[in-house]
């Protein structure tokens, strides 16, 4: 993080019309074989034992994210998460995988080109058993979500961090806490107080002095989360102390308004009215592809697939790639090619992409299809 002046100049955001995401499923995935995964020193243990793994795209390479760490992310960056798992409703031992890209808010084209590559990569290494998700930062699937207690999304990229530095030499930022009981999610904000809103909680955080200001309209839930995640802190530093404010009884000459500057920041970028249809469409290749439209409307029939081809099914909340056992190469190879741009030009082009073989078990892709 920077100073205050510079940390509120706003990072170029992705643009997904740049997108080299069409690696993911192209004919360079075609070139992807488990002899060359062999060979990547991060997959080395990948996915051996049930447990979570998490690794992140540093110039081209992948990187082990720290344990430590876990559920803290970027917004300049891009990450590989594999969950490993056990069926519980099954007495079998086998080994079970959800592997995911998530793509930070400003990350780069190379960034999240790369993760989504590599994530081709690991799926081919724990031989095409794992069921493969995208995910973008503040859309992200409630199966992702569940892996975290909570999900703390900072400013920056991980180079630019303050972790390992002496909490007396740590840069202020401010967190948000916002949501209920369901989930409350954190996110860095720019350090001014135009970033304070009644209805939520925020952490000014000095590095070895906390402030947790409780906004007049905030709920308990908010509150709490905000109470753990100090006191998490206080745990990892030591010396660091707290005080709790309450929005209503702090005055303007109190150390936090003191350390938060009166400064503009960027207006948070408005979702728009989603008014389109669930719907399923069709990739077929019939000597040149087609991309059809086979069902419009709910409830999104499964006797609408057919295993000779590949299906894109739209919830509007969920976006699945279904590959059928017959679908041939080149349907495969231009699957997620077609998602992305069939999303791009839609009203909701960040929801959850999961790619689905046929016969793949997928609890949210079952449940979708009546």
């Amino acid at each position: 993080m920077t100073a205050p002046s510079k940390g509120l100049r706003k990072a170029k955001e992705y643009d997904w019309k740049d997108s080299n995401l069409a690696l993911f499923g192209s004919d360079t995935e075609k070139n992807i074989k488990k002899e060359s995964a062999q060979t990547e020193p991060a997959w080395k243990g990948a996915g051996s034992k049930v447990g979570l793994e998490i690794w992140r795209i540093v110039k081209f390479k992948v990187k082990r994210w720290q344990k430590e760490e876990y559920g803290s992310f970027y917004s300049g960056d891009s990450y590989i998460i594999l969950n490993t798992y056990k069926d519980p409703n099954s007495k079998s031992e086998e080994l079970l995988y959800d592997v995911h890209f998530w793509i930070g808010r400003y990350s780069t084209q190379d960034e999240y080109g790369t993760a989504a590559y590599k994530t081709v990569e690991l799926d081919h290494f724990l031989d095409d058993k794992p069921v493969q998700h995208r995910e973008v930062m503040d859309f992200e699937s409630d199966l992702f979500k569940s892996y975290f207690e909570e999900i703390t999304l900072m400013e920056g990229g991980a180079d630019t961090g303050f972790r390992h530095v002496e909490p007396k030499n740590y840069e202020p930022r401010l967190l948000h806490f916002k949501g209920d009981r369901k989930r409350v999610n954190v996110h860095e904000r720019p350090r001014s107080r135009r970033s304070l809103c009644s209805g939520d909680v925020f952490i000014l955080d000095l590095g070895l002095k906390l402030y947790q200001w409780n906004g007049s309209k905030s709920n308990k839930d908010e509150r709490t989360m905000a109470v753990q995640y100090i006191s998490k802190l206080k745990e990892k530093r030591g010396k660091a102390r707290s005080e709790t404010l309450d929005e209503r009884r702090v005055g303007d000459s109190h150390p936090f308004f003191t350390n938060l500057p009166d400064v503009p920041v960027d207006e948070v970028d408005c979702v728009p009215t989603d008014n389109s249809l669930p719907c399923i469409y069709r990739l077929q290749n019939t000597g040149k592809l087609t991309f059809t439209k086979v069902q419009e409307g709910i409830p999104l029939k499964k006797d609408k697939l057919d295993s000779n081809d590949v299906f894109i099914v739209d919830t509007r909340v969920d976006c699945f790639v279904w590959i059928g056992k017959g679908a041939d190469e080149v349907e495969r190879r231009n699957a997620f090619g077609y998602v992305h741009n069939y999303l791009q030009k839609s009203e909701h082009p960040y929801i959850p992409v999961t790619t689905v073989k046929d016969g793949q078990s997928c609890h949210a892709f079952d449940a979708a299809l009546a």
